[in-house]
């Protein structure tokens, strides 16, 4: 073989590891993964064993938090939101179940795991896992401090819109009344507003589109099995 022909051939091999790696991102990985994830509960939900794919949703959400942990800036602000929003959130719970003055009178189910005072510890983690995604999606649309602030509640509402009537369907959370009144939301609105404020003010950085896609594949999720209940049930 000629030198000209080895040079070809080692230029074609790091070239072709050049564009393994720019696909292989971290990113793009995390991307990947919670799409798969998300897919395969939705599948398996409607198509296959439904109870065994609702018990996996602890496995979904740690894997849907590490991999924000993972494409997130972590220096003491993130530290700090993180701890923030899963201390703020989890007070506002605790409340919620046993006073019912932010959310309405309600009670969680066992499929979210291990609680403390009757608040599944997964949901401390969901609320980090909300006000980071929404905020960095609310950053790409305004720099406006306000603007964005309220947007990210607005998302933040949005998506539990469709959570709430699939909720007690998947063992998550039951109200007393059998759905969540319009004191729910009030409630969702006043906790988010200064976890988004605090949020904006500590300027977490989280790499590329991982938010938007996990924010996307939660409301997909959330409004695939909700209509699928409303026609044939689950």
């Amino acid at each position: 073989m000629s030198a000209f022909s080895q040079n070809c051939r080692r230029t074609n091999t790091e070239f072709e590891l050049m564009n393994y790696q720019k696909i292989l991102t971290k990113l793009n990985v995390s991307i990947f993964f919670i799409w798969l994830f998300h897919v395969s509960g939705i599948i398996g939900i409607i198509y296959t064993n439904a109870s065994w794919f609702i018990g996996a949703t602890p496995i979904n959400l740690l894997l849907s938090f590490f991999l924000l942990l993972i494409n997130t800036k972590l220096n003491k602000n993130a530290f700090f939101m993180i701890l923030s929003c899963f201390t703020f959130g989890m007070f506002a719970e605790i409340l919620g179940v046993h006073y019912g003055t932010i959310f309405g009178d309600y009670n969680y189910g066992s499929v979210l795991g291990f609680k403390f005072m009757d608040v599944p510890l997964l949901i401390g983690i969901n609320w980090c896992i909300l006000i980071f995604i929404t905020g960095s999606i609310a950053q790409f649309f305004t720099n406006s401090f306000w603007y964005k602030t309220i947007l990210g509640v607005g998302l933040m509402l949005t998506l539990d819109l469709v959570i709430e009537p699939i909720a007690p369907i998947l063992d998550y959370w039951t109200f007393d009344d059998g759905v969540a009144s319009f004191h729910n939301y009030i409630g969702w609105a006043l906790v988010a507003l200064p976890l988004q404020i605090a949020f904006h003010k500590s300027k977490i950085q989280i790499e590329g589109a991982y938010p938007l896609n996990l924010y996307i594949l939660q409301f997909l999720f959330f409004t695939i099995l909700l209509i699928k209940i409303n026609s044939i049930g689950i």
